[in-house]
């Protein structure tokens, strides 16, 4: 089964009323199924489904004044409350003819609200619909006011489509690939309507990220010690990501240890300092504009010496110095091996998903001066731009491995292409 499949083919379950509803509907009254109904019989049928009708309306509306009486209850409370004033010698039984016992029963509903609305912690999927919410919107409106827009399928459908999906950021490669794709479907199903390609094209989009199901989406931990070098320009929230990983990772009971290699930058030291306080993680720093690699030496020994599981490296971001970038970044790799020749076990590019289009722009130059392992996806939650992690996927083969949900401390997991794809697509079907 395809991840579409996976996704999105089963169908949802007919409500209860649509249920009752198709039921009245389908009700053989025909001469065949009941040959001797007179024609008072008919009508005293039909009379019986409209009183059923009635009766459910009926107690609907019971039930909904039944609901605005219990939501109306401290108005009414005032007003029997000058009633009984009025009339002391009232037969009628109330709560507010009990002081005490009105104060108990409101002590006891607002238990009873604190008790409803505890603060359940967000699942996986849940993370992910809601990070995509703004993506997921912006794109469903746009393809449904282009639905509206068109009653045929010809050419101008398909250069407005593409221009859809340029503006959508899933990057110019992938909006080609797709039309080319849906031009050919469109023949091949004589689609007149362009109702009739909706599914399609959102087949295609899960089908160009699938590619045969290959995602090499999981981060590779070793059995000692896993070496973990970030890299991306300043801004894009790589130090932030650094830090929640270091949270998330020890609350999961591994050794963590941070090395703040960026010493050209006094405040991303400093930054990276106060995660590992915040999150009770030891920082390896050097002094001021010390040379980055010797930092991480010192990072590397300390971490084989104390026996730490996950070591992660912050490096600088300088992308208008490429030459320079490219011979710290070099240096610092050599330096790694040196200890653990192996070493680093992942090389992450921090992308800021809210960027867009330059977000892929910055994966292709970092992709030139240091091999990229994977993707961390930041601010996924802020934009409506998270479309351009297909880009990433069509145009440069690197697998997006964590992303961030958020501001919170754990707002930020392991990539999931299905949870991703579903939280992307869901209900544009």
């Amino acid at each position: 089964m395809g991840l579409f499949d996976r996704l999105f083919g089963k169908k949802e379950e007919p409500k209860i009323e649509e249920v009752i509803k198709e039921a009245l509907e389908n009700l053989d009254l025909s001469e065949d199924t009941e040959p001797d109904l007179t024609e008072v019989e008919e009508v005293s049928q039909e009379e019986a489904e409209v009183e059923i009708v009635e009766e459910a309306l009926l107690q609907e509306e019971e039930n909904q004044e039944t609901v605005e009486e219990s939501q109306d209850s401290e108005p009414t409370v005032e007003v029997s409350q000058e009633e009984v004033e009025e009339v002391p010698n009232s037969e009628q039984v109330s709560e507010e003819e009990n002081p005490e016992l009105l104060e108990t029963a409101e002590e006891n509903s607002s238990e009873v609200l604190e008790a409803e609305t505890p603060q359940v912690e967000e699942t996986v999927q849940e993370k992910y619909d809601r990070s995509l919410k703004k993506t997921r919107t912006g794109f469903g409106a746009r393809l449904n006011a282009f639905f509206a827009n068109f009653r045929s399928v010809d050419e101008e459908f398909f250069e407005e489509l593409e221009e859809l999906l340029i503006m959508s950021d899933v990057g110019v490669q992938v909006a080609s690939n797709l039309t080319e794709e849906l031009r050919y479907e469109a023949k091949l199903e004589n689609a007149k309507k362009p109702d009739a390609l909706r599914r399609v094209i959102i087949e295609k989009l899960v089908e160009l990220y699938e590619k045969g199901g290959n995602y090499d989406e999981t981060i590779h931990f070793q059995d000692g010690l896993t070496v973990m070098l970030f890299v991306g320009v300043n801004g894009v929230g790589k130090t932030t990501s650094i830090g929640k990983l270091a949270h998330r990772y020890k609350q999961a009971g591994k050794k963590v240890m941070l090395v703040a290699a960026d010493t050209f930058r006094a405040g991303a030291v400093a930054q990276l300092a106060e995660w590992g306080r915040r999150v009770d993680v030891p920082v390896v720093t050097g002094p001021e504009k010390a040379d980055p690699a010797s930092v991480v030496f010192d990072g590397m020994e300390r971490a084989v010496a104390e026996g730490i599981d996950i070591l992660m490296i912050d490096t600088a971001g300088r992308l208008q110095n490429k030459d320079n970038l490219m011979a710290e970044l070099e240096k610092i790799g050599r330096i790694i091996k040196r200890v653990v020749p192996e070493a680093p076990h992942e090389t992450f590019l921090a992308l800021d998903a809210s960027t867009g289009q330059n977000a892929l722009v910055q994966a292709k130059e970092f992709s030139k001066i240091t091999p990229l392992t994977g993707i961390v996806l930041t601010k996924i939650d802020g934009t409506a731009r998270g479309g351009v992690v297909l880009a990433i996927r069509e145009e440069l083969n690197i697998p997006v491995k964590l992303i961030g949900f958020g501001e919170k401390i754990d707002d930020i997991g392991e990539f999931n292409s299905e949870n991703f794809m579903k939280g992307l697509l869901e209900g544009l079907i």
